[in-house]
């Protein structure tokens, strides 16, 4: 966890900006009556039932110093979406910085092979080389400074 903590205490680098970056599928409905109209000392009232019209996930880059956060919407969370959403803050939100300190858990799409997977090598290198490593709470594993990696005992195999 210290290290962690390490990354947020070092000074504010616009050249190597430091970005946490994570995800959530969430389920979009819509309403299947109309809500009552407000009225004196009642706010406007919603029925409980409602349609469901699929999920979406939601990718989000947020900046600790400076408050700043970036989003995207898409249909799925695939390696393909994880790297494109990853190619966008490089080349979009930070194309003047040198590095990018990315701090992420260690979800199955959040590695170098998602880069591999979506573009051809040169570019997959090019957006890998951008990304510094970082280190993240013991829970959590950067996939990009593997010598730093901190597991938490898994149950399956008789650790608590």
């Amino acid at each position: 966890m210290e290290e962690t903590l390490d990354i947020y205490t070092k000074p504010y680098d616009p050249q190597c900006p430091q970005v946490c970056m994570d995800e959530m599928s969430t389920q979009l409905i819509g309403e299947v009556r109309a809500p009552l109209p407000a009225e004196p000392e009642k706010p406007l009232r919603y029925d409980t039932e409602y349609k469901r019209n699929g999920t979406a996930n939601i990718f989000m880059a947020f900046k600790p110093f400076t408050g700043q956060r970036y989003t995207q919407v898409t249909d799925q969370r695939t390696k393909v979406d994880w790297a494109y959403f990853i190619q966008a803050l490089v080349d979009q939100h930070y194309p003047h910085a040198e590095k990018i300190c990315l701090v992420l858990d260690n979800l199955n799409t959040h590695n170098k092979s998602s880069l591999y997977e979506a573009f051809d090598p040169p570019e997959a290198k090019r957006i890998a080389d951008k990304l510094l490593p970082c280190c993240v709470l013991p829970f959590l594993v950067s996939v990009w400074y593997p010598q730093a990696l901190s597991h938490t005992p898994s149950r399956e195999r008789g650790n608590a």
